[in-house]
């Protein structure tokens, strides 16, 4: 009796083990899709619908999305042409471009909003990368951070019962889930550093 309640106790801690490891595999996973998030907003001197995700506009007293309320549309490779749904919502859309601050000014000419992009300098695109790194680092601590909680999980069931050797190899496990999300930081930063650079 006391053998079955033993298996099923470990069996139990086992599965909240596992239960721990794949919580902190998806909470990274978040961290990295933020971060990818962010790396798209930062124009990399080619015209890009994304660099507006995230914009939002007053259409009538709510906020709401600008591509809800505009088609965005490339027109070539250093201009977005925004085409709003409603004549009036051009007034609030080139409002919500400016107060965004995302170093463009947007163009009226009563019927759509034009995003003329200035071609990078060589001082804009260090702090480009700069602020991509910057983005980085913060992914890279989100994932240090959950690496942390994943470990005082596991040392919190090693108190309840779970071995030394499992505990061990459950953060050896953790430590290698951190390993290959800040690799994965590191290439998605290297990739928008490349993008960024290129003249």
């Amino acid at each position: 009796m006391l053998s079955l309640d033993l298996r099923l106790l470990k069996s139990r801690i086992m599965e909240e083990v596992s239960r721990i490891i794949s919580g902190a595999d998806e909470q990274m996973k978040k961290a990295i899709n933020h971060l990818e998030v962010e790396l798209v907003k930062i124009r990399a001197g080619k015209a890009n619908p994304q660099m507006l995700d995230g914009l939002v506009v007053d259409y009538y007293g709510s906020p709401m999305a600008i591509n809800q309320v505009a088609n965005i549309s490339v027109m070539d490779a250093r201009t977005l042409s925004i085409q709003p749904w409603e004549k009036n919502m051009l007034q609030p859309i080139e409002r919500a471009i400016i107060a965004a601050n995302l170093g463009v000014t947007p163009q009226n000419d009563g019927v759509i909003i034009r995003l003329f992009l200035p071609p990078l300098t060589e001082e804009r695109r260090r702090e480009l990368v700069k602020r991509c790194q910057g983005e980085g680092e913060h992914s890279k601590v989100a994932i240090r951070n959950i690496r942390r909680d994943a470990i005082e999980n596991i040392k919190k069931l090693q108190k309840n019962g779970l071995s030394e050797d499992a505990s061990k190899d459950a953060e050896a496990d953790v430590q290698q889930l951190t390993d290959r999300f800040i690799s994965t930081v590191e290439k998605h930063l290297a990739a928008k550093e490349k993008e960024i650079m290129a003249v």
